[in-house]
């Protein structure tokens, strides 16, 4: 599970609003979340609410009191002004359809809509519903109304709902909302609408159809860096043999096996990034397309075979026509990142050493031989193994060796995306 960072959100101000939803109380969870990495949150909530989850469970989490209809005050800061003005960001988890169609409205009834209509920033909504309120056309119409009105929408999920129906409607998972929040609040101007391609894990080349050669590579590193550029905006594509199962689902995937495999997507992957990417205004308001022309950036963080297996067969090879020893004939395969078309994107290649007497002079030959723009140093050892949590690395460039703090590997990734900046 990746691991969130003690404090990648402080400093951020969350509002949370919670509707009269059975999901009310997995608002709970989304609320630790958030303390967990750092925030101040203040929660706010309608009468309805109240009914599933108690205020006094989200004062408990918080360290704040909860806002609601019968507690406003305007002797201090504890109102739907000064409350929405505290705020960076204000999320609604769970939206009912109620509050949905009552925003799309402009009506103010409660607390909670006051609270949104008076919050003039992007205002995130998780809608939780039964299959048929969701898909009905007035809440879908309202949807379509807020998302051009300065709210963003999740997506729901389909699942069985708690009418025992299975379908459309069910809230996204906290962490889902979690990384989304933080998304609003962490992107900046460079990564924003810039479309990276991160590799990552370890390459898998096949002896026979049950046994393989690969190395220790556990796509952690990269994982931390999908997530990472996905916080900061950026339109990410991973391409690796494994990563972490709970990613932000926003994250194109692409699940390969062998280093010929993660060829051909990677070489695919930098054309069409290369293209551009349209722009948000063109897809939300049908406008004139627009191509927001960014370079791309390249992230290699795959340990690619050196050698792969000269004769692969198929089916598996029985011991007894082995014999007593086997010997596997290898060649050496060809070089992944020296022979890609690197121009007109940004490349930064990840090296991991055992020695650290040579590892700094490998990691700078490299950056010639191989025509990349940054390399990502890693010496593996005891105190920093492949597989880790945390990572530490030099970040190398042609005019500069930056040793990054040794954290854990999301707060080494913002770290290495804040270096790649000036590549």
């Amino acid at each position: 599970m990746m691991i969130i960072s003690p404090d990648f959100l402080s400093g951020k101000k969350i509002l949370l609003g919670v509707t009269g939803s059975i999901a009310a109380y997995k608002s709970l969870e989304l609320l630790r979340l958030y303390i967990k990495a750092g925030a101040e949150v203040r929660v706010v909530m309608t009468p309805s609410a109240k009914k599933f989850v108690a205020p006094l469970s989200f004062e408990a989490l918080s360290r704040n009191r909860v806002l609601d209809d019968e507690n406003e005050s305007w002797a201090d800061d504890f109102n739907h002004i000064k409350i929405s003005a505290w705020a960076d960001v204000m999320v609604i988890a769970p939206a009912t359809a109620n509050t949905i169609a009552k925003l799309a409205n402009g009506i103010a009834d409660t607390i909670l809509t006051q609270c949104a209509l008076a919050f003039p920033g992007l205002k995130l909504i998780a809608p939780s519903a039964n299959t048929n309120m969701i898909q009905n056309p007035m809440i879908q119409a309202s949807q379509k109304m807020l998302a051009i009105a300065n709210y963003e929408i999740l997506s729901t999920q389909t699942k069985e709902l708690a009418c025992q129906v299975v379908g459309e409607g069910a809230m996204a998972e906290p962490l889902e909302i979690f990384y989304h929040t933080a998304r609003i609040l962490l992107k900046n101007d460079f990564w924003e609408d810039r479309r990276v391609i991160v590799t990552g894990g370890g390459t898998i080349e096949r002896l026979d159809d049950v046994r393989y050669i690969s190395n220790f590579s556990s796509g952690k590193m990269a994982s931390a860096l999908a997530t990472a550029l996905f916080l900061r905006g950026a339109d990410v594509n991973l391409i690796a043999t494994r990563w972490e199962s709970d990613l932000p689902k926003s994250i194109h995937t692409i699940d390969v096996e062998g280093s010929a495999e993660m060829s051909e997507y990677l070489t695919d992957s930098i054309r069409i990034a290369k293209k551009g990417k349209l722009s948000k205004a063109s897809l939300i308001h049908d406008a004139p397309i627009a191509l927001i022309q960014k370079e791309p950036f390249l992230f290699m963080a795959a340990a690619v075979s050196d050698y792969l297996p000269t004769h692969p067969q198929s089916g598996k090879l029985k011991k007894e026509m082995l014999g007593e020893s086997w010997n596997i004939e290898m060649h050496q395969n060809t070089d992944l990142i020296a022979s890609l078309n690197k121009e007109g994107i940004k490349t930064v290649a990840f090296k991991a050493e055992t020695d650290p007497a040579v590892a700094l002079l490998n990691a700078q030959n490299l950056l010639e031989r191989k025509k990349v723009d940054a390399v990502c140093l890693n010496v593996i050892d005891e105190t920093n193994p492949f597989g880790g949590d945390s990572n530490l690395i030099d970040f190398i460039t042609p005019s500069r060796n930056t040793r990054l703090p040794k954290a854990d590997k999301l707060s080494v990734a913002f770290h290495i995306l804040a270096q790649a900046e000036s590549v």
